[in-house]
This record gives C-alpha cells, sequence and structure tokens, in this order.
C-alpha cells in the first residue's frame, strides 16, 4: 500500500495536514476502529488520510454531517484486520464492522458502507419480527422492501422507499427494471445467486451513484463502475438509471442530514 497511489479530485477536508484514525473515529463518529498487528506507521498514516478523504467526500456528497457516518456511533472499522482471503472489503453485520483489507481494500469502502447503512436502518424502516432476522439478528432494508415487510410510517422512511422502487423496478412500478434482469442473467451465468440479491443491487447502485458524482472523483472510496468486466458485463445501472437514483438519494439523505444537523447544533 505504501508505494501505490490513489486518483482524488475534490474538497481539502485536512489542509494536507496527517490526521490519525482517532481523528477518525471522532469526526466520524464511529464506535471503534480496530487496527491490524501487522500495519505498519506508514501504512497507517497513509491509510488514516485516505479513509479520512473518502469518508468526508461521502458525507458531502449524501449531504450529511460527518458524524452520521458512524451510524450514531453503531459502526466500527477495521483496517488491516479482520479481513478475508482475496476480498477487498466486507461488512460483518454481527459486530456491525466495516473491515477494509490491507493492501486491496481501495475502491471497496462506499460499496461496504451501503451495506453498513442498509443493515443499520432496517429496524427503523421496517416492522421486523423479532424470529425474521436473519443470522446473527441480521436483516437489511433493501430486503425487507423486496419482501414486503410492512414499513414504519415516516416520511424519510417513504423516501427510503423511493429509493428502493427507483433502484429496482420500471418508472411505472410494475416490472423489474432492466439493471435487475441483468443481474439475474449475469447469476444465470455463473450458476449463483449473488449479483440479483437485492443488499448487492443497492450496494453496486449506491457506488455506481458515488463514482458518478460530478465534482468528486476519489479510487480509494469507490473505482471501476465505470470501466471494467462487471461494468461492461452490465452490472452496474447505466448512466441515465445512476441519475434517477442518485435524486432519490439525495431526496433522502438531504431532509436526514438536515434533521441530524439540528440535533447535533
Amino acid at each position: 500500500m505504501q508505494n501505490k497511489t490513489y486518483h482524488r479530485v475534490g474538497p481539502d477536508y485536512r489542509f494536507d495536514e496527517q490526521v490519525s484514525f482517532h481523528d477518525i473515529k471522532e469526526t466520524f463518529g464511529l464506535n471503534h476502529i480496530r487496527l491490524g498487528s501487522w500495519v505498519e506507521e506508514d501504512e497507517k498514516h497513509k491509510a488514516a488520510n485516505l479513509i479520512f478523504d473518502s469518508l468526508a467526500d461521502l458525507a458531502f456528497m449524501l449531504k450529511l454531517p460527518p458524524i452520521a457516518i458512524g451510524l450514531r456511533q453503531t459502526l466500527n472499522l477495521a483496517f488491516g484486520s479482520g479481513g478475508q482471503l482475496g476480498v477487498q472489503a466486507h461488512y460483518m453485520p454481527t459486530g456491525r464492522e466495516l473491515a477494509l483489507a490491507k493492501n486491496a481494500g481501495a475502491g471497496a469502502l462506499a460499496h461496504e458502507f451501503w451495506h453498513a447503512y442498509d443493515h443499520y436502518i432496517a429496524s427503523k424502516a421496517f416492522k421486523i419480527p423479532s424470529n425474521n432476522r436473519g443470522a446473527g439478528g441480521a436483516s437489511f432494508a433493501s430486503s425487507c422492501w423486496l419482501a414486503d415487510v410492512p414499513s414504519i410510517k415516516h416520511p424519510l422512511n417513504q423516501r427510503l422507499e423511493r429509493v428502493f422502487a427507483t433502484t429496482f423496478l420500471t418508472h411505472d412500478g410494475l416490472d423489474s427494471h432492466e439493471y435487475v434482469d441483468r443481474a439475474v442473467a449475469l447469476d444465470n451465468q455463473y450458476g449463483r445467486q449473488y449479483f440479483s440479491k437485492p443488499t448487492e443491487l443497492m450496494a453496486r447502485a449506491f457506488e455506481a451513484c458515488i463514482e458518478s458524482y460530478p465534482e468528486i472523483s476519489n479510487s480509494y472510496l469507490v473505482n471501476e463502475t465505470l470501466s471494467s468486466n462487471l461494468a461492461d458485463a452490465g452490472g452496474y445501472p447505466d448512466t441515465q438509471h445512476r441519475q434517477q437514483i442518485f435524486s432519490a438519494l439525495i431526496a433522502y439523505f438531504e431532509p436526514l442530514g438536515e434533521a441530524l444537523g439540528r440535533e447535533v447544533s
């Protein structure tokens, strides 16, 4: 990692100052950060700056106060610790932990953050039966929506449901969107259900919107939704669909951010 460079164009949040993982924890309201024992000091410094800028970019794009990224201090972060072989990054619902591999976590942060958010908001948006919360008590809002789990009536939850409808359904709401159909075709091609899972459909849609944001480019936060084998195979929403999804995301996150801003002010 120490020799690799990552392309980024965006606001200067740090004014070229070195930040620490403690700064990340405090600024973004994380619960706990775990660093691997094999992470060297120079790797730690470089990673802290990259992760700080990436989370700040995410908050900026979603119009959220930075402290909201930690999901009310429930989200944990691991760097260079607890990774899975061959996996860039992953989110573990049981520990509410977003884990980034030391040398291969770049580009996957936005995708995994959505998984964390999808998990966090499920019980606040849907009436999930206590006996139907999946392995380790895990439920995800995107899966609840697709399974017609009754929603908790609230204006923000209605906006979240609009995000799912925009991503999964045609404009008239009567059929599955081409994006979903392409994912089903990919699963048929590979002989397993992965790409068409609602959680994965939403995570890819989210990261695609983030990479397509016009004023900010950050290859550590998200990469390869525009140019990759999966992109060429139709694994991400097309340009027009990205714009529609992002509009729905902002219509959800902006009022959420305003409400959270009033709480912390």
